[in-house]
């Protein structure tokens, strides 16, 4: 009676995974990588055999098995099977190349490796993939917020601190300004590339390997900038995965200040702007309603960053600088949902800010008689009256009040209530006719006469809104590039490989 042989699929341990451990972890890992890093994991493994070859590790008659049998797994898909013992998706797909080429031929995959620097270089590839969509969709959307703000430089409307009218800004310098934050996000955010695209292949478990590798070829194979230089950090480092949520998270941020003031904005008691019909709900008992609810998911999902972060960062505090759980699975396990939460908060941006329409006569009027803009009266009395600007201050504020308290709006000044005020608190009386008066109070002139730098004049405007184009336009070029590199590198490795195939 024959013995059976020993299983040695999980090295020295002798027992199976606990069917809960398999539920709960090892089962919706491996579906979650099944669906996002089946192919990405096949290349690393053809990027891998390509280099022991190249190295002579390997024989060549080896890699052509192991590469055409990879052909094979990539055309037909399975999902992980555990009843032989298998813990992930990586053994998974080794335990069939076994079962097509044999122990001696399909065993030498895995030669000067590990499932350490093998996971962390998908998790770098895949995140990379998303990174690179990601950018795009942020780009596009600045892009949608300049061509609205180049059709309103005559929006002019009060801008607000405090959420109490200020000054006369035109709609165009709001979301110029906006743009500016936008601008400063993205330039983070781009600079995360640096630190996720550097390749961690070759680190081994955590000490590299006495194997003569190239981790070099390895690395450009498969689109990286570079290797990461210490096999240690090789499988420690998950802190791009953090500054990737971060500047994600920073920029989410910045758009949900944008859908609050929109939020705001829309409602009938301001009435600046609209959303679109495409963008919003109706009651099912109020028929009047028209719900601006795409602002209010873009609002929420800040929140849904915010708590990203938190989640990686904690997981990463306080453990080894090595590999361990922790670091490979837990700190990046919503990663990829933070990232699909980004692109649904920069789908909604597009689709809600692309639709928007913008009320400039309800702006002017309001700005006509919420007091905004009483502090050009101020400046006014200075020129011509020759007084202190605190002086001029006082005056004015003596005015607003007597006007509200009548509840009055600031259409109603004129040159008696400002002399009125003027000669009662200070002796003097004022130089302002009720002609100037009413330009000093003009929201359109005020704004245009802002021409400094910063400024809310048009032209100024006009200035800024070029320079955030411009950058946008910088920032797509580098894009493009990282684009067109990791394409090259798909199709250097589609040549490498069939090249020795049929050597």
């Amino acid at each position: 009676m024959s013995q059976k042989k020993p299983d040695f699929s999980r090295g020295k341990i002798s027992k199976p995974l606990a069917q809960e451990i398999i539920k709960y972890i090892n089962d919706p890992i491996a579906r979650a990588d099944f669906e996002q890093s089946y192919d990405t994991m096949l290349d690393i493994n053809r990027a891998h055999v390509l280099m022991l070859c190249k190295q002579g590790i390997i024989e060549k008659a080896v890699a052509q098995k192991i590469l055409k049998a990879t052909d094979e797994i990539q055309k037909d898909r399975v999902l992980p099977d555990f009843s032989e013992n298998i813990e992930d998706l990586y053994t998974n797909l080794e335990g069939r190349l076994i079962k097509m080429v044999g122990m001696e031929v399909g065993g030498q995959q895995h030669t000067a490796r590990s499932r350490n620097d093998l996971g962390a270089t998908v998790i770098r590839m895949d995140t990379r993939k998303y990174y690179l969509q990601l950018a795009t969709l942020f780009n596009k959307m600045r892009k949608t917020i300049l061509a609205l703000a180049r059709q309103n430089y005559d929006a002019v409307f009060s801008g607000y601190t405090h959420m109490q009218p200020s000054e006369p800004v035109s709609f165009a310098h709001y979301l110029s300004g906006v743009l500016s934050g936008l601008s400063r996000d993205y330039q983070r955010y781009a600079n995360v590339w640096e630190s996720l695209n550097l390749c961690p292949l070759g680190g081994g478990s955590m000490g590299s390997t006495s194997y003569d590798i190239d981790r070099k070829y390895t690395a450009k194979l498969l689109g990286f900038n570079g290797p990461i230089q210490n096999s240690i950090d090789c499988v420690a480092s998950r802190d791009y995965a953090l500054e990737t949520v971060m500047t994600l998270a920073m920029a989410s941020d910045t758009m949900s200040r944008l859908a609050f003031d929109l939020y705001i904005w829309s409602t009938p008691e301001y009435g600046y702007i609209e959303v679109d019909d495409s963008c919003a709900v109706c009651s099912s008992i109020m028929p009047q309603k028209k719900n601006p609810f795409t602002l209010e998911h873009m609002k929420g999902l800040a929140g849904h960053m915010e708590g990203f972060v938190v989640g990686i960062y904690s997981c990463m505090k306080n453990i080894i600088y090595s590999h361990c759980k922790d670091t490979s699975v837990e700190s990046t396990r919503y990663l990829h949902e933070a990232m699909h939460d980004m692109e649904i908060d920069f789908t909604l941006a597009n689709i809600t800010i692309g639709t928007l329409a913008v009320k400039k006569d309800k702006m002017r009027d309001k700005a006509l008689k919420n007091f905004c803009t009483v502090t050009e009266l101020a400046n006014y009395l200075v020129r011509y009256d020759g007084i202190p600007f605190r002086e001029a201050h006082h005056v004015v504020a003596g005015v607003v009040g007597k006007l509200c308290e009548e509840g009055l709006d600031s259409s109603k000044i004129d040159r008696a209530l400002v002399n009125e005020i003027a000669e009662e608190h200070f002796g003097f009386e004022t130089k302002l006719t009720d002609k100037l008066i009413k330009e000093a109070l003009d929201p359109t002139r005020i704004a245009e006469a802002k021409k400094c730098l910063g400024g809310t004049a048009m032209a100024e405007v006009k200035r800024q809104l070029d320079l955030l184009e411009d950058q946008i336009e910088k920032d797509e070029k580098i894009l493009a590039d990282r684009v067109v590199q990791i394409e090259n590198a798909a199709l250097n490795l589609r040549a490498s490989v069939k090249e020795l195939e049929e050597a």
